[in-house]
């Protein structure tokens, strides 16, 4: 099973003007949210470790859980309101994000949350701004000390200055993460944001501290991976962009599908993974991320919709 950490929110979309103001589409939404239902769609066994609001808001996105096969018994529930990600988009599809969420449930996770896991529980996929603001990102280091040696790490900083504006404390969680990563995907607008180095360089520094596999997302220009011994790089497929939202997180969904279906979840088996191997898993992965990019907001594919790993 994979536990994914981490936010749960709506994302609000502005989809037109009207006479007194704007018309909003509010969707369920969050990177570990996505994340979650991602790896049910590419049918996977998840559930969602985060803290959802008492109110209608987290009744919807409690339902949405269920109905997308998520696990949602290691959801906390609080009287918090629910975080609001209000999104805009440029011309290219590439979202910007507006959060309104000081005090919101998804910051409220109880260490007393972190301290027994399901015994089926095989990797913990977190990242986003929850592991850097409020009770939750205490909590969550707590989790990664507690139980890296009985599970994958696997790790997406997906930086959110909005919401945490100081670079340094991004900076200062990824360099905590490194020795206790297994599995590390970083965007190379976040890697420019929080490191300033080429990505090469980055991963070279990132293998030497102990994660096994590092892979860089390019956005257009595809994704690149490497371990200890391999390098791989695929470039995007064409597609028709109508936005970007949870792409990163369909990527990220899709590299962990793929690695379980070949059994290769594990910090050893990420290391022994081959060129050719790293090629094919690359490829899987954005072949995923197109598909999202190609419908409106994070509408993540289902397994039927990729090929065969």
């Amino acid at each position: 099973m994979f536990l994914v950490c981490g936010e749960a929110l709506f994302d609000v979309f502005a989809v037109a003007r009207t006479p007194t103001g704007l018309s909003l589409d509010a969707r369920v939404g969050g990177s570990p949210f996505n994340l979650a239902v991602g790896l049910a769609r590419l049918a996977q066994p998840v559930s969602l470790l985060t803290t959802v609001s008492n109110g209608f808001l987290g009744e919807r996105l409690m339902q949405a859980l269920r109905e997308e096969g998520v696990g949602t018994h290691t959801a906390q529930r609080s009287d918090a309101p629910t975080t609001l990600s209000l999104v805009g988009t440029d011309a290219a599809g590439v979202p910007s994000y507006a959060f309104y969420g000081d005090g919101g449930a998804d910051r409220w996770l109880a260490p007393e949350a972190v301290v027994d896991l399901p015994d089926a529980t095989h990797a913990i996929c977190l990242g986003s701004y929850t592991t850097v603001v409020g009770e939750t990102a205490h909590s969550l280091r707590a989790l990664v000390e507690r139980h890296r040696h009985r599970a994958l790490i696997a790790y997406d900083p997906n930086v959110r200055l909005n919401v945490q504006p100081d670079a340094a404390v991004w900076r200062e969680q990824l360099r905590w993460m490194l020795p206790r990563a297994d599995l590390l995907k970083v965007s190379e607008e976040d890697l420019a944001l929080i490191d300033g180095r080429a990505p090469q360089a980055f991963a070279h520094e990132a293998l030497a501290s102990g994660v096994s596999l590092v892979v860089v997302t390019r956005g257009a220009y595809g994704a690149v991976a490497w371990t200890a011994r391999h390098h791989a790089e695929v470039p995007a497929p064409a597609v028709d962009v109508v936005d970007t939202v949870g792409a990163g997180d369909t990527f990220q969904a899709a590299l962990l599908t793929w690695l379980a279906e070949r059994g290769a979840l594990g910090r050893e088996a990420l290391g022994d993974l081959s060129a050719p191997t790293l090629h094919s898993a690359l490829g899987f992965a954005t072949q995923a991320a197109a598909i999202t990019c190609g419908r409106r907001g994070a509408d993540l594919p289902r397994r039927a919709e990729l090929p065969a790993t």
